[in-house]
């Protein structure tokens, strides 16, 4: 459907100090559309100064994950840098976290580990490239939503409709494949709180051909809460809200 993995939007106190954060972390500061934006292998991450309902934890998007060849060099690395880390409960050899100056948490994957292996719903189908050695320090792995019991199959499905994400299973996880991120699922006992507001206010798809890509999400039911728009610097850009709450960005030009 010409959908790729385009931004995270996070909206903090101190602009400058989760800049050094991301930076630290691997990204490339570059100037687009006359704006900094910061460049990730996978992702492009945006800064702005406000104030917010909290951090991702308690939101419909619970976290985003990186990976990296080596979690535990990477944590020392991030540790050294003045930046808090924890170790995983669940994996604690292949799985990390590094948290931002506000808390944010940012979830670590080691490189070929079970925790970053993606197979595909048909069995018929290959493997995840996420299984192969990576080439690069650092690269965006999964967004992860957290949504009410019963609801996992509906949002898989939800993504894979309007997206044209691939459903499959990452690690113990319900999850659907898009170029450039894994697309996670795990089920809650409550609804929890949209993404919209929060620090990481909300995520971004690049799209090939956005103007009919609006038309046909419109088409198929979904009502956008800004509609298709052409910039003077060339971007174009729609917003709209998935049914669990997550404020999604929709982008052509930005990548460009």
């Amino acid at each position: 459907m010409g959908v790729t993995m385009g931004h995270l939007h996070y909206n903090v106190r101190d602009v400058e100090a989760n800049r050094k954060f991301w930076v630290t972390l691997g990204a490339t500061p570059v100037k687009i559309a006359s704006r900094e934006v910061l460049m990730l292998p996978g992702v492009m991450v945006l800064l702005d100064q406000a104030d917010t309902f909290g951090g991702t934890e308690g939101s419909v998007v619970n976290h985003v994950g990186f990976r990296v060849p080596h979690v535990a060099q990477f944590m020392a690395r991030m540790n050294a840098s003045g930046y808090k880390i924890a170790a995983s409960t669940i994996a604690p050899k292949t799985v990390g976290n590094v948290f931002t100056p506000e808390g944010e948490r940012i979830e670590l994957l080691e490189d070929l580990s079970e925790n970053v292996q993606f197979t595909f719903d048909k069995e018929s189908q290959a493997r995840s490239a996420a299984q192969q050695k990576m080439t690069l320090p650092i690269v965006l792995h999964h967004i992860h939503f957290y949504v009410p019991e019963g609801s996992v199959p509906d949002i898989k499905a939800w993504y894979g409709k309007m997206f044209g994400a691939v459903p499959g299973r990452r690690f113990h996880y319900e999850a659907a494949d898009l170029p450039g991120v894994n697309l996670n699922f795990s089920a809650v006992p409550a609804k929890l709180a949209p993404t919209k507001g929060r620090m990481l206010d909300h995520i971004g798809f690049e799209i090939t051909n956005l103007e009919a890509f609006c038309k046909r999400l419109e088409a198929s039911g979904v009502k956008l809460d800004a509609p298709y728009q052409k910039h003077p610097s060339a971007v174009a850009n729609a917003f709209l809200t998935d049914p669990w709450g997550t404020y999604i960005e929709l982008t052509e030009g930005l990548h460009r």
